[in-house]
């Protein structure tokens, strides 16, 4: 961010020593130099500098005096403060000088000193997680600041919000929100209020209360998409983009959701202190009521998918209080009782599902499962299937040859990872099957004017244990990086010639290299693939291939102190990645024995759950032969058979990619969309509730302010030339 701003607007982050012989006189002067405790510590110089002096006279503000080494290629100059009388600024480019510290403090000052959150950077809102409640977004808020021009009132996600329906009703241009920012910035939240602001403003005209049906989404969302992590008790686990619609006269006739990379792992694995998704738990803490004793449910203690995280509470939060809100936002979209029922039987199925236990036999190649496990009984009770198929293939899998088909025993171990699999793959299609119905309560019949877009999707992540989750999450975020570089460096030194404003072009840092480390021929993915095509490919013998293909990339270290992580030097920061589990989530295997059993549920929504378009006729059996084939099989399906990598790469990434192409204008779009950008950041404390000092995070905020995650605009009603080939995220 920094980079652009003093690009955008030609200051000078530091001075040149051509500068310092210039000026000549620098007593008095004051700058900020880097500090290992505080990051930026503010000092003084008290005696001129000469060219050719080794070091700066300085004084800290503890009086304390510094010698600061300094040369042309050792240690460059300090950076220089801005004037007492700009600190605190609402916008930052107001300030004199546009750098790191300078950035830092104006927001420090802002947040401790007037409690305020918001700062205008230009174009953009920058959200500081305040990790409290504030009394700022009431009905009288809003009010306050409908018809208000950005600017003149206080920064406020209500004035970027604002502003974004006035250039819809004004401009006759839709509009798109872009909310970005790291795990636990609160990008959320930011989301729901500026929702909040359009549902006010943009009411409908009818009785039709769409505009609270689209608000009713959020706690739906919340409860199946979102999880307490180590950095954010209400981490949204998956991406959405919202497009809210709007008639002639501008009032909310409809809306529309998609969701982008479901965080399917999280549903049989959390580490330490984070959580399953908050619905598995509300459902938990709801058991003992009468209609929801057929799902046999205890305390989430008691199952191994919500208790791995070994702490099934979050602190201030009632679970049995957040499930109400969730019904009756099930209830306002128009969902029946009755498939709320069959929604919770299918989630109350995964529970049961990761408790049955799987027995090795002697030979350590077979298992079994008994058939007096209560919770296979629970799990077949609820979905309407056949207990004895189902015991069987989830110990066996099914092999074809050309001239033959026959039964594999698996592995303990294998058995378990394909339970696993077919735990997530439930949940998923459960998420599809949800987000699907709310689009159909938010569809209207009436022609859309314009529309106003929000996405919130998860920023840049590194946690202390980062796996294939992250890796996919950082990709996407290194693509965003290049994406919004190359065209707003490109689109605004363009606009400075056409006005042939004087100014010094911009030389920024491409990022090209570290993709080309994951996407390339043989990059990361493309050896991960290929190990997981090997017939005994480990995590340990990827790693191997890439210590000995990668150890030359400036972007890729081996820890000195692991055989089985890499290091990945990303435009954020440096992360290092576990890399078990890497092809088994890469994998993501489903066996379509199980499935079919699923198909074959006595219980309509479940079957249609798992039943493929090209299913015309459903199965009438969940009976599994096996007998020998006279024909030669039918190819697998692709789609079926490609990895979680494979999809991130040729679709995952390219339709994010897509939305901020829609920021170049291209004679070829025949639709043009205005974008706002809202930036949320997050403080980086002592300990998580230890106030008042506060450090914002500087790996994590300001280098990583650019690029914005995009906004997944209506992609069904653009066009885009085929020669742009920017075909790329999977929808969940």
């Amino acid at each position: 961010m920094v980079q652009v701003l003093q690009g955008y607007l030609g200051r000078s982050a530091r001075w040149s020593f051509t500068q310092v012989f210039l000026l000549h006189v620098f007593q008095y002067t004051r700058v900020w130099i880097p500090d290992p405790e505080d990051v930026w510590k503010a000092a003084e110089i008290v005696k001129d500098y000469k060219e050719g002096d080794p070091v700066l006279q300085l004084k800290l503000e503890d009086e304390t005096p510094l010698q600061y080494p300094v040369g042309p290629k050792s240690n460059p100059l300090p950076f220089l403060r801005n004037p007492d009388i700009l600190v605190g600024e609402n916008d930052l480019t107001a300030l004199s000088y546009l750098h790191e510290p300078a950035v830092l403090h104006n927001l420090r000052v802002r947040f401790l000193e007037s409690n305020a959150i918001y700062t205008y950077c230009g174009i953009v809102l920058v959200a500081i997680n305040p990790y409290e409640q504030l009394q700022i977004y009431g009905e009288e808020v809003i009010n306050a600041y409908s018809g208000q021009n950005m600017g003149d009132m206080d920064p406020h996600i209500f004035a970027v919000a604002e502003e974004a329906y006035k250039q819809m009703a004004r401009d006759e241009k839709n509009q798109s929100i872009i909310v970005s920012g790291e795990s636990g910035a609160g990008k959320t939240v930011s989301a729901k209020y500026a929702m909040r602001f359009f549902a006010t403003v943009g009411g409908s005209a009818s009785d039709t209360n769409v505009e609270d049906k689209v608000l009713a989404s959020s706690p739906i969302m919340e409860a199946i998409g979102n999880a307490k992590t180590t950095r954010n008790d209400n981490s949204s686990r998956f991406g959405k983009y919202i497009q809210i619609g709007f008639n002639r006269h501008y009032h909310i006739i409809g809306a529309n959701m998609r969701t982008y990379l479901l965080e399917k792992s999280r549903v049989v694995f959390q580490a330490e202190d984070e959580r399953n998704y908050h619905i598995f738990y509300q459902l938990c803490a709801s058991a003992s009521l009468p209609e929801f004793r057929d799902l046999a449910l205890t305390s989430a203690e008691d199952f191994t998918y919500t208790s791995l995280g070994e702490n099934i509470f979050i602190e201030g939060v009632n679970d049995a209080e957040d499930f109400k809100k969730t019904r009756e936002a099930f209830t306002l979209l128009g969902i029946k009782e009755s498939s709320q029922n069959s929604i919770f039987k299918v989630i109350a199925s995964i529970l049961h599902l990761g408790n049955v236990e799987i027995c090795s036999d002697r030979d350590g190649e077979s298992c079994h499962i008994s058939r007096k496990d209560v919770h296979l009984q629970h799990f077949c009770k609820l979905l309407g299937v056949e207990l004895q198929q189902m015991e069987h293939w989830l110990c066996h899998r099914k092999l074809a040859t050309t001239s033959e088909t026959y039964v594999k025993t698996m592995s303990t171990k294998q058995a378990t990872n394909a339970r696993d699999a077919l735990a997530k793959h439930i949940y998923a299609r459960m998420f599809d099957w949800i987000v699907e119905h709310i689009n159909l309560s938010l569809q209207t019949s009436i022609k859309q004017h314009s529309f106003i877009g929000v996405l919130d999707i998860y920023g840049y992540e590194t946690f202390e244990v980062n796996s294939f989750e992250q890796f996919c999450i950082n990709y996407a975020n290194e693509k965003l990086q290049q994406q919004f570089n190359s065209h707003v460096f490109k689109l605004e030194q363009e606009e400075y010639m056409k006005e042939q404003i004087p100014w010094t072009l911009i030389d920024f840092a491409d990022n090209q290299p570290c993709i080309d480390l994951i996407e390339a021929r043989l990059g990361i993915l493309d050896l991960l693939d290929e190990e997981c095509k090997v017939p005994k490919g480990t995590d340990q013998n990827w790693a191997q291939k890439l210590y000995n293909k990668h150890s030359s990339s400036v972007h890729f270290q081996k820890p000195r102190m692991s055989n089985i992580s890499f290091i990945i030097i990303h435009f954020a920061d440096k992360v290092e990645y576990q890399c078990d589990g890497f092809l088994e989530k890469n994998r993501d295997t489903v066996y379509e024995e199980q499935i079919n059993i699923l198909k074959a549920s006595q219980f309509q929504l479940v079957a249609d759950l798992f039943s493929d378009k090209d299913d015309v006729v459903p199965a009438k059996s969940a009976r599994v032969n096996v007998r020998a084939l006279k024909t030669v099989p039918k190819a697998p399906n692709k789609e079926h058979r490609k990895t979680v990598g494979h999809q991130m790469l040729t679709c995952c990434l390219l339709q994010i990619v897509k939305i901020l192409n829609l920021y170049t204008p291209l004679n070829e779009f025949e639709e043009r969309v205005t974008v706002s950008f809202i930036r949320n950041i997050q403080n980086r404390l002592q300990e998580r509730n230890d106030p008042p000092q506060l450090l914002l995070d500087t790996k994590h905020t300001f280098p990583v302010l650019f690029p914005y995650s995009p906004s997944a605009l209506s992609l069904e009603m653009l066009h885009f030339p085929a020669s742009l080939n920017i075909d790329f995220l999977v929808r969940v």
